[in-house]
C-alpha cells in the first residue's frame, strides 16, 4: 500500500532519515515512535505531500483517501456539528448541491443530490458527526455552538473528529491524545480498533498505543524499524537486540536494581488488593526491558521535601464551583460543580482523580491548591505544606523570551547563577542549552522546564494536572519514575494510564457533582465507564418513551402464565450462565495462544525467517485480541443481566 525506496528526508540542513526500505500493508495500525525530532511528523508531512523527499522513492496507491487533523482552526461561526460534518467533504458537497437546487426549483438536480446523499449513507451523518462529539467528551448542548466560542484545546478536539468523519483508507494521526481526558482516550482507542483503513499514529501514550497499534515504526539516528506488534511487544524486542549488542552491562545491572527496588517498594506500599495487583502486572511489562531503560537519554529527581506533615490539606463539606461571568447574566451567578466534598491528602499519599470530561476534576485540584475559593465549606492546610502544581495552562505561561536561567532567577534571584545551572542540567538544560530562549523550546521541553521549576521549590505535595501533554515516552517514563520516588504527596489527574497505574496508590472517582473513593483499578474504572454509558442511554430512551402519551392496558396474570414465564426466565438465566462459561473458556484460550505468540514475536529468529509468516503472526495476534475485545464485552453485558 505504501512503499520506501531508498527514501531520505530532510527539513533545512538536517538529514532526518536515510536510506529508509520499508513497506507498509493495508490494514495494519502501524506507531510511529522515537524522540523528539526524530523526524516522525516530518514523515507524515512527505506522506501528506507537504515535504519533498531528499532521496529515493515514496510509492502510495493512487486512489488512497488520505485524511489528517488539521493543526490550526478558524474562528467559524460554524456549529460544531457542521464543522465536523464538513469532514466528509463529498457528503458535505451533495448536501450543498441539494440545497442549492432546491433553492432554484430545479428538481431534477435535487434528485441527483438526493441519490448522491444515499450512496454516501448521507442522511445519517449528522448523527455520525454527533456520536463523534459525545465520544470526544462534547456535551450535547454544545453541539449547536459556533467553532469560535471553543478554547484552543476544544478546538484541537473539533479538529480530531472532522478527521474521524472523513472517509479514508489512510489515517495520520499526530498526537491525537493532546488536550483528551481518559474517557475521551478510552473512546478514541476503540474507535480507532474498529477503524477498517490503514491508521499510522504519533503518541507518547504507551497504553494507548498497546491498545490500539499492530505494528511499530522505530525511527531512530536516521534509520527506520519496523516491529510486529504492540509498544510493549517493541520494548522487549529492541531491549533484546541492544543486549545484542554489548550495551553496557555495568548501567543493565544498576537499572536492574533500581527497577527491583522499584517493584519491592510498591509490592509493599499499595493500598488496595486490586490496585496492588494492577501495578504488578504493569510492572510485570517492564520485565527485560532494562536495556531499553538504560539507553534513554535522562533521567531526574523531584528534591526531598523540607518538612513532611502528617495531615497535610483537607477539604471538609466544600461546595466548589465558578462565578459565571456577569456580562452573560447581568449579574454573578455561581455555576457549581461539586458538592459536600470531604477530602483529605495525607503524608506519603498518591491520589489519582478519575472522572468523565467536564466532571470537576480540575475544580477540585484548583480548590486543592486554594486558586478557586469554595462557596461553603472548609479548606485547612497545614502551615507546613508547600505545594508544587502543574496545571494544563503550566506550559503556556513561561515567560516569551526567557531562557532556563533567567525563569530560575525569577524565582530565586540571590542564589549563585552555578547552583541554578548545575539544577538545570539534571533536567537536562545543560551547557547553552540553560541560555536559550523557549520560544525555539518545543511542547514537551516547555513542560519539562515547568516541572523543573516546580521542583526547585521542594514541594511536599505535588498537584499535577495532565503534566504528560507534549512529553515523548522517554520523558513520561522518566517523570513515573521520579513520581515514585518522590517522599511527599501526589494528586494526580492524567489520561496516560501507563503514569496512573505506576504512581498511584489509591483512585478517588469524581462524577455527577459528587467526589468518592473508588474501589477498583483502572480497568474497572474503564468497565464502569461502559456500563454508565450503557446506563445514560437507557435512560435517555427511557426518558423519551415518558413523554408520548402512552395508554397500557394492565392485564392480570393467571398462574398458569406466571409458570410458563418464570420457566422461561430460569431457561434463559442457565442459556446466559452457560454463554459466560463458554466465554471464560475461550478467554483463557486466547490468553493462552497470545501468550505463544508473544513468545515467538519475542524470539528475534522469527525476524530471519519469511516476511509472509511475520505477517501471519501479527495479523492472527491481531484477530486474537479483536475477538477477546467482543467477548470480554459481552461477558459484562450478561453478567450485568444475570446480577439484575
Amino acid at each position: 500500500m505504501i512503499s520506501f525506496r531508498h527514501f531520505a528526508l530532510r527539513r533545512g540542513t538536517r538529514l532526518l532519515l536515510s536510506d529508509i526500505d520499508l513497506v507498509i500493508q493495508g490494514g495494519w495500525r502501524l506507531g510511529v515512535i522515537g524522540r523528539n525530532g526524530c523526524g516522525k511528523s516530518s514523515l507524515f508531512a512527505a506522506l501528506q505531500g507537504k515535504l519533498e523527499g531528499d532521496a529515493g522513492e515514496l510509492e502510495m496507491s493512487g486512489k488512497l483517501r488520505l485524511a489528517s487533523v488539521a493543526q490550526e482552526t478558524p474562528a467559524l461561526p460554524d456549529a460544531a456539528i457542521d464543522y465536523v460534518l464538513g469532514g466528509d467533504e463529498e457528503l458535505a458537497a451533495a448536501i450543498n448541491d441539494e440545497a442549492d437546487a432546491g433553492e432554484r426549483g430545479d428538481m431534477e438536480a435535487m434528485a441527483r443530490a438526493h441519490h448522491r446523499i444515499e450512496e454516501l449513507n448521507g442522511y445519517d451523518g449528522r448523527a455520525r458527526a454527533g456520536r463523534l462529539l459525545h465520544g470526544l467528551g462534547f456535551p450535547p448542548e454544545t453541539h449547536e455552538r459556533a467553532v469560535q466560542e471553543f478554547s484552543g484545546g476544544w478546538r484541537g478536539r473539533l479538529n480530531l473528529a472532522r478527521a474521524l468523519m472523513c472517509p479514508s483508507d489512510l489515517l495520520l494521526l499526530d498526537e491525537p491524545t493532546n488536550h483528551l481526558d481518559l474517557d475521551a482516550v478510552l473512546w478514541l482507542e476503540e474507535w480507532l480498533r474498529r477503524y477498517q483503513g490503514t491508521l499510522l499514529i504519533i503518541s507518547h501514550d504507551r497504553e494507548f498505543l498497546d491498545g490500539v497499534i499492530t505494528h511499530t515504526l522505530h525511527l531512530n539516528d536516521g534509520k527506520a524499524k519496523l516491529y510486529s506488534g504492540n509498544y510493549s511487544a517493541f520494548e522487549r524486542l529492541r531491549a533484546e537486540q541492544l543486549r545484542q549488542q554489548q550495551i553496557s552491562h555495568e548501567r543493565e545491572q544498576a537499572e536492574r536494581a533500581h527497577l527491583q527496588s522499584f517493584v519491592d517498594r510498591f509490592k509493599a506500599k499499595a493500598s488496595k488488593a486490586k490496585q496492588a495487583q494492577s501495578r504488578m502486572k504493569r510492572l510485570e511489562k517492564l520485565a527485560g526491558t532494562e536495556a531499553v531503560r538504560a539507553e534513554r537519554p535522562f533521567s531526574f529527581q523531584f528534591p526531598v521535601p523540607g518538612r513532611l506533615p502528617d495531615s497535610m490539606l483537607q477539604l471538609e463539606d466544600i461546595t466548589a464551583g465558578y462565578l459565571a461571568d456577569p456580562s452573560m447574566h447581568g449579574e454573578e451567578v455561581a455555576n457549581i460543580v461539586l458538592a459536600d466534598v470531604r477530602f483529605s491528602i495525607e503524608a506519603g499519599e498518591r491520589i489519582g482523580l478519575l472522572g468523565p470530561n467536564g466532571a470537576g476534576k480540575s475544580t477540585l485540584v484548583k480548590t486543592l491548591v486554594g486558586e478557586l475559593e469554595p462557596f461553603g465549606g472548609e479548606r485547612k492546610a497545614h502551615k507546613d505544606l508547600k505545594i508544587g502544581y502543574f496545571a494544563q495552562h503550566t506550559v503556556e505561561s513561561l515567560r516569551e523570551g526567557a531562557s532556563p536561567l533567567d525563569h530560575l532567577m525569577d524565582k530565586a534571584p540571590g542564589v549563585a547563577t552555578q547552583v541554578m545551572r548545575d539544577f538545570l542540567g539534571t533536567w537536562n538544560f545543560a551547557g547553552d542549552r540553560a541560555f536559550e530562549s523557549v520560544d525555539g523550546f518545543s511542547g514537551g521541553e516547555r513542560a519539562r522546564l515547568a516541572l523543573a521549576l516546580i521542583a526547585w521549590d521542594k514541594p511536599n505535595l505535588l498537584l499535577l494536572d495532565e503534566p504528560t501533554n507534549h512529553l515523548d515516552l522517554d520523558m513520561r517514563e522518566a517523570l513515573a519514575d521520579a513520581l515514585a520516588d518522590f517522599d511527599g504527596a501526589l494528586v494526580l489527574v492524567s489520561h496516560d494510564r501507563h503514569l496512573l497505574g505506576m504512581v498511584c496508590d489509591s483512585f478517588w472517582r469524581v462524577a455527577d457533582g459528587v467526589v468518592e473513593s473508588f474501589d477498583g483499578d483502572l480497568d474497572d474504572y474503564a468497565r464502569w465507564l461502559k456500563t454508565r454509558g450503557a446506563a445514560n442511554k437507557k435512560a435517555a430512551k427511557a426518558g423519551a418513551a415518558a413523554v408520548k402519551p402512552v395508554v397500557m392496558e394492565v392485564v392480570e396474570e393467571s398462574p398458569e402464565e406466571r409458570r410458563r414465564n418464570a420457566a422461561t426466565q430460569r431457561d434463559n438465566e442457565k442459556a446466559a450462565r452457560q454463554r459466560v462459561k463458554k466465554i471464560e473458556t475461550r478467554t483463557a484460550a486466547i490468553d493462552a495462544e497470545l501468550t505463544a505468540l508473544e513468545t515467538r514475536l519475542a524470539d528475534p529468529a522469527t525476524y530471519n525467517g519469511p516476511t509472509q509468516e511475520l505477517m501471519r503472526l501479527g495479523q492472527c495476534q491481531a484477530e486474537l485480541r479483536s475477538e477477546k475485545e467482543v467477548l470480554e464485552t459481552e461477558w459484562l453485558e450478561l453478567v450485568g443481566q444475570l446480577e439484575a
